[in-house]
């Protein structure tokens, strides 16, 4: 088969790594790739949202399968192009893909359904959303309706800061049209958990649990990132919790994006909040996360490409689904000021003996060697027989990387060990 996998970041590489050990798969493309990718697939220089430049690639090269990546094409609508070109696709069509694309989509769903989140008001005009924040509870969380590239979102720790997110959103226009409706709601408290899982739309087969770190900093201080690293399994996310969350989440879900017309097929991400009340949704979406997507792959046992084929043809009941019972930790190498503006360019050095890399923002020169070329650089995964032999794995590695302003956070995975030494 040849298969195109469309996106350019780490968690690209992590799908490519995995679907590469399919004997179905022949060649693989990715569109744009990255310099790291290139020594796993073909990549072309068509960026992830050109969609009309993607379908036409994926015609005129008689593409068997498609992999849509990234929030913002499926948002978009390309699996729905590509399908009516009769190019077979993972992921979900436009009309699904909504419940990550607008915020207040996702919440109306979970009110109307009974599914469990965070109180909230949808607001599309400023000056009602800045009286609310006068006299709701603080501290308070504003977001963007649309997709902010992981940014529309602001916990907001007094009333100045609630409305200064407010006007800066809808006033603004911080991030663009997605901030013209925003939703404000209540502040949870509680464990995170990360659960991505495979759906056709009528089977719904949760993925193993895992644990992100979103702070620049150790001690989950400084600004919030994509993602600095995570651990699988998530210690905190126990079998009882897990059948919980099926049983009053997760099939939910699933039933009531069927029961709107907007059946879904792909990977349905589920952000938990443990709160005293129960298992809540912070927010679902329509894709793989990065980076857990670095931690989870690499423990299933199953052909990631078989199971991408059943989902798309509505036949996951039938699918082998397996995951070690190995744990996983990922380490990001990121360069100095990220989030906010940084250098590029610098000699990435990674030793014969480190292979698990995963690649997010890097080009390649002609000798085959990496310059760093974004925030996140790279991602590296370990396996270890719990987490903590994962975890020093993981950081043994990163030692032997390096490259010109190179950091990264040095306690990803201890807040898992002590919820583990509490037990």
């Amino acid at each position: 088969m040849k298969v195109m996998v469309v996106g350019g970041g780490g968690r690209e590489h992590a799908i490519i790594k995995k679907i590469k050990e399919s004997p179905k798969v022949d060649e693989i493309y990715a569109l744009p790739g990255n310099g790291g990718i290139a020594a796993d697939a073909t990549c072309v220089n068509i960026g992830a949202e050109d969609l009309d430049a993607i379908v036409d690639f994926a015609k005129v090269n008689k593409m068997d399968f498609a992999v849509v990546a990234p929030d913002d094409p499926l948002v978009m609508g390309l699996v729905d192009m590509l399908e009516d070109k009769g190019i077979p696709c993972f992921g979900p069509h436009k009309d699904a893909a909504i419940i990550e694309g607008s915020k207040a989509f996702a919440k109306d769903l979970m009110k109307k359904y009974g599914i469990p989140t965070a109180q909230y008001e949808v607001f599309t005009e400023m000056e009602p959303a800045l009286k609310y924040v006068e006299d709701c509870k603080i501290p308070v969380v504003v977001k963007a309706d649309g997709l902010a590239k992981g940014k529309g979102v602001i916990i907001a720790e007094d009333r100045d800061t609630a409305r200064n997110a407010v006007e800066s959103m809808m006033e603004d226009k911080m991030f663009g049209d997605s901030g013209s409706c925003v939703v404000i709601e209540e502040f949870l408290t509680g464990p995170e958990v990360s659960v991505l899982s495979f759906t056709d739309g009528k089977t719904l087969i949760p993925m193993v649990s895992s644990m992100d770190h979103k702070r620049a900093q150790d001690g989950d201080k400084g600004l919030n990132t994509g993602g600095m690293g995570t651990i699988a399994p998530n210690p905190y996310y126990t079998q009882e919790i897990a059948d919980q969350c099926e049983e009053e989440i997760f099939l939910p879900t699933m039933i009531a994006m069927n029961r709107e017309n907007r059946s879904f097929s792909g990977c349905l991400y589920f952000g938990l909040m443990l709160t005293e009340e129960g298992p809540k949704v912070i927010e679902y979406n329509c894709r793989f996360g990065d980076p857990e997507t670095q931690v989870v792959l690499p423990l299933l046992d199953s052909d990631l490409m078989d199971i991408f084929l059943h989902v798309s043809r509505g036949t996951l009941s039938s699918a082998k689904v397996s995951f070690a019972k190995d744990a996983a930790c990922c380490v990001v190498m990121a360069t100095k000021g990220y989030p906010g503006s940084y250098g590029k360019g610098y000699p990435i050095s990674i030793p014969e003996d480190v292979k698990n890399v995963y690649v997010a923002g890097a080009t390649v020169e002609a000798d085959g060697s990496l310059r760093s070329n974004g925030g996140r650089v790279l991602g590296v995964t370990e396996r270890g027989s719990d987490i903590r032999e994962a975890i020093d794995k993981a950081y043994k590695s990163v030692e032997k990387i390096s490259f010109e302003d190179g950091f990264y956070r040095h306690d990803i995975g201890q807040k898992a060990l002590k919820a583990m030494e509490g037990k």
